[in-house]
């Protein structure tokens, strides 16, 4: 197995699974017919609202860009229904959830450390092991950990990065956070149920502004 730094590393597995990602399928929608635009990867192009360029005709979810997870065409679809009835749609891709279903699970929202290494923007980082969290150490699933990235100066929260058995269903506290701007100090200071995995998020990020209470 080689990483992205080109070192390679062998190891001894049950079962290898080979994942060479997903495409759209629009090839035989009889898009050509009706004069809907694709783009390279066959992925409808829309504008505004999820228009595409033939009037009355929408797009939204795996057949346009962006990721292909089913809770963002959901989103999506809402918002374009109410586009089309007058009102006022919204959906921000900034904290769009991600997980890999694994065991552990691995969730994200926001951004990473090398996209904001990348943007030049100055920021820091807390994290919290949930080896010193005790509804993990009661239950026996202690492994993985909370990373939290806020900016230096507002510690708005920039992104959160879970590996846990239940991180599909903690990263949702993080992504309301950061959907009202929240910043890490905001979740440091707010009550959580004690022995709960959720107390790990709140540790992550009492560990960007201050410190962490048990580890």
């Amino acid at each position: 197995l080689e990483g992205a730094g080109g070192k390679g590393e062998k190891f001894e597995a049950d079962v290898a699974l080979v994942a060479v990602g997903r495409r759209p399928r629009t090839e035989d929608l009889g898009l050509e017919k009706v004069g809907v635009e694709v783009d390279k990867a066959k992925r409808i192009v829309t504008g505004e609202n999820f228009k595409t360029k033939v009037p009355g005709i929408f797009a939204i979810g795996d057949a346009i860009a962006g990721p292909m997870l089913a809770h963002k065409a959901e989103e999506e679809g809402v918002a374009c229904v109410e586009f089309i009835a007058g009102k006022h749609g919204h959906i921000n891709y900034d904290v769009i959830p991600g997980v890999i279903y694994t065991h552990p699970e691995v969730a994200s929202v926001g951004k990473t450390e090398e996209e904001l290494k990348a943007a030049g923007v100055d920021y820091r980082k807390g994290t919290f092991p949930f080896m010193a969290n005790s509804r993990a150490r009661a239950t026996g699933s202690a492994e993985g950990m909370v990373k939290m990235l806020v900016d230096a100066k507002t510690d708005k929260i920039l992104g959160c990065h879970i590996m846990s058995n239940a991180a599909g269903e903690m990263i949702h506290e993080a992504v309301l956070a950061m959907e009202y701007g929240a910043s890490a100090e905001d979740l440091g200071r707010t009550c959580h149920a004690h022995p709960t995995l959720s107390e790990a998020i709140k540790e992550a990020a009492m560990a960007c502004y201050d410190k962490p209470i048990h580890f």
